[in-house]
């Protein structure tokens, strides 16, 4: 039958998820400390924590067996040591028990604040221990509330920060929402492990993308490459390792569902899925999606691919203030050189158009 303390130790240690033996380690600190403030000692002292048979505590004060004392707290002669038990010789620990006076009450007071600050050392160890290994992946996480900017984030066993240069412009965060979030970094600080967090990093849409589509979690289907500008719009390359796998259309899924409900996530952001290939010239054509694209030339050299769209699509080639055109160029690490088909045929094969480049 265990006894009391054991008992209460690893009942505090099972409610806190702590290995028991921390908590009895944080005991005998506890102690060793009362006795030496009780007693101004700096003395060695071993401790013998309650068992399962008794409810007591031994303390023990150790000194070193030599010849002549010098450190009375720390030495004993080997005259007086072979009083004591007949076998010792130099360099031997003599041991011998102590009761001071009002021991137990100063070791509760000194116990009960050295154990707590164990507890929450421990706590804080656990949690940077689990949110370390969470860098570079998701965590879902409950908007607490939102201070000079800054979004705290309840994550369950403790709470994460997303800075403001971390949050999609217009993006609205409001308490009690639930949401996900990247773990981009987690760092030890004084008063615990700091999780930091973003919604804008582009490892957050290739993360909902490995969560939402079997394929890629299991390595049918790769995720080649993202570009992506947070709350408008994201580009990926994807590519199939099994032909009979058609890897867009398993990013898609089912009348859209796979990648609505990483729009949905994302409040939105609108997501082009397009093939990647080894051909840089097929590969930016398909980047340049959901324009047409007439005719695509790569040049290895400049690292340019230009590209012939039709007179109506040029617009839609180049996006918005020219987005359409710059994801594509990040996305593939190509620079691209766009032109409309009539400019093409009005110029002389020799000569070069202006174009618009991204």
């Amino acid at each position: 039958m265990k006894s009391e303390f054991v008992q209460a130790i690893e009942a505090v240690g099972k409610e806190k998820g702590i290995n028991p033996e921390v908590l009895f380690d944080a005991v005998k600190e506890a102690v060793v400390s009362a006795y030496k403030k009780n007693y101004d000692s700096s003395q060695t002292v071993r401790v013998e924590l309650p068992n399962d048979k008794s409810n007591e505590f031994h303390v023990f004060e150790q000194r070193k067996v030599v010849e002549q004392v010098v450190k009375p707290h720390d030495e004993i002669s080997l005259e007086e040591a072979l009083n004591l038990n007949p076998n010792y010789v130099l360099g031997d620990i003599v041991e011998q028990e102590v009761f001071p006076k009002n021991f137990s009450r100063v070791a509760v007071q000194n116990a009960k604040q050295i154990i707590m600050q164990r507890i929450r050392e421990a706590e804080r160890n656990m949690v940077y221990d689990k949110f370390s290994e969470r860098e570079d992946d998701i965590v879902n996480g409950t908007i607490q509330r939102v201070e000079r900017g800054t979004v705290y984030v309840d994550l369950g066993s403790t709470e994460g920060l997303l800075m403001s240069n971390e949050q999609v412009t217009g993006e609205k965060y409001i308490p009690y929402d639930r949401m996900k979030f990247y773990v981009i970094e987690v760092k030890k600080t004084g008063k615990g492990p700091q999780i930091m967090l973003s919604r804008t990093h582009p490892g957050l849409l290739k993360r909902l993308f490995e969560l939402e589509v079997p394929e890629i979690h299991d390595g049918i289907v790769e995720l080649k490459s993202v570009a992506r500008e947070a709350g408008m719009r994201s580009k990926i390359s994807v590519w199939s390792n099994d032909e009979k796998v058609d890897p867009v259309g398993s990013c898609v899924g089912h009348k859209g569902m796979r990648v609505q409900n990483i729009v949905n996530e994302l409040r939105g952001e609108k997501i082009d899925i397009v093939k990647f290939d080894t051909d840089p010239a097929v590969y930016v054509a398909n980047a340049l999606s959901p324009s047409q694209v007439v005719n695509a030339v790569a040049s290895e050299e400049e690292k340019i691919c230009r590209v012939v769209v039709p007179d109506y699509q040029l617009s839609l080639a180049i996006g918005k203030e020219g987005q359409n055109a710059r994801l594509a160029a990040k996305l593939t690490g190509w620079k691209i050189d766009i032109k409309p088909e009539s400019q093409v045929e009005e110029e002389e094969p020799e000569q070069e158009g202006s174009g618009e480049e991204a």
